[in-house]
């Protein structure tokens, strides 16, 4: 029996069929992998673009009883993005559920190798393997950065996250040391460079760069900061090109 990234026991007899993910990024990667197997979704799933499968309801409040009509014989989640009460719940009512648990890039590579293989039992997709192809280049020393993900209060990524981890390794130094998602006000935080994603609040030009005066800023994806799906095959190049200030990165 595989057990999942906790280490808990999922009770498969056959390669699933019918998935329901509550996962926005790991619904990208078997809607684009496994299309024939992804039946369910959550309302926060918007890729890839046309998307047509019977949603769930959110990430933090799945509607049990529509994951139930729609008969999986398997649930992604994650072990941030979700609720242990809600993994408990579909567990007690005969679901098995595979929990993810990501805080680096070679956590999401490993995880996401095991889905297709293990669990799944279908050959690794390409996307997968240009992306590991791409993040093993050596990384060239980047400044200081601070990734802001919400305003009043300001809070940051901070260490023991993917985000810190992608930073990591694009050689940049996160300004933030704490640990998860701390708050601190835009002028304690000693960085070259801040980024302002899209998510989970929708910084744009009028609406974050002014709290930043005589330092540099950049309006980023933050689904290339925050997702560990297909979008790991260009995230390296698109974040490297906002970090060296070549423009900004493609807001998809």
């Amino acid at each position: 029996m595989p057990l999942d990234d906790l280490g808990h026991p999922v009770p498969l007899p056959r390669p699933p069929r019918r998935v329901v993910s509550l996962v926005p990024s790991l619904t990208e990667a078997l809607a684009v992998s496994v299309p024939d197997r992804l039946v369910g979704a959550t309302d926060w799933c918007t890729h890839p673009a046309g998307l047509d499968v019977p949603r769930v309801r959110g990430t933090k409040n799945p509607s049990r009883a529509a994951i139930g009509d729609l008969a999986p014989d398997l649930v992604v989640a994650n072990q941030e993005e979700n609720r242990e009460l809600d993994v408990r719940r579909l567990r007690e009512a005969g679901i098995p559920v595979w929990v993810t648990r990501i805080e680096t890039l070679d956590d999401a590579f490993a995880s996401m190798r095991r889905l297709f293989g293990d669990v799944l039992q279908v050959s690794t997709p390409d996307w997968l393997a240009d992306a590991e192809q791409a993040w093993a280049e050596p990384p060239e020393p980047g400044p200081r950065v601070a990734v802001a993900i919400w305003r009043d209060p300001w809070m940051w990524v901070g260490a023991r996250t993917f985000t810190g981890d992608l930073l990591a390794r694009l050689g940049c130094t996160n300004a933030v040391t704490a640990e998860r998602y701390p708050v601190a006000d835009p002028a304690e935080v000693d960085a070259e460079l801040v980024l302002l994603p899209d998510e989970p609040y929708v910084f744009t030009a009028h609406d974050g760069p002014e709290a930043f005066p005589g330092r540099a800023t950049a309006l980023v994806s933050g689904r290339q900061l925050t997702w560990y799906g297909p979008s790991l095959t260009t995230a390296r190049a698109d974040l490297l090109a906002a970090v060296a200030g070549q423009g900004r990165m493609p807001r998809s």
